[in-house]
């Protein structure tokens, strides 16, 4: 059985990618079963597993906001801005990590390149950093 199984329009869920957001309609006969509109506008569908239809995910990343359990990702604020020089360098031999607008560090891999293009084009290079070593 899958997690969103039982879902219904209107449920309130949590996405690790854009945070807070809501279930606008339910395709029970379509891969991408669900719609989950979030608070900050974007419109992304999902399996009934909780993957979404972009990156490089193959896991779960949408949960109910009641099940979600946020103490293991790292929200810490950047401790150094990069160059936009050291941000392709990085990303080149992968060791950049971005800030989704969930708030959470993410390997750059697993966000969508329409997204990273708009942050550097407007240059908020501080939505990026070095990817910590463990």
């Amino acid at each position: 059985m899958a997690y969103f199984s039982n879902a219904k329009k209107g449920d309130k869920v949590y996405g690790l990618i854009f945070g807070k957001g809501k279930i606008i309609d339910v395709f029970p006969n379509s891969y991408y079963t669900l719609m989950i509109e979030f608070n900050n506008g974007y419109e992304v569908p999902y399996t009934e597993d909780g993957i979404p239809s972009w990156g490089n995910f193959k896991k779960q990343t949408m949960y109910y906001r009641e099940d979600v359990d946020l103490c293991n990702e790292d929200f810490s604020p950047v401790e150094k801005v990069l160059a936009p020089k050291k941000i392709i360098k990085l990303r080149e031999k992968k060791k950049l990590e971005i800030r989704l607008p969930s708030g959470i560090w993410k390997n750059i891999k697993k966000a969508d390149d329409a997204y990273i293009e708009q942050l550097l084009t407007n240059e908020q290079y501080h939505l990026f950093r070095k990817k910590k070593s463990k």
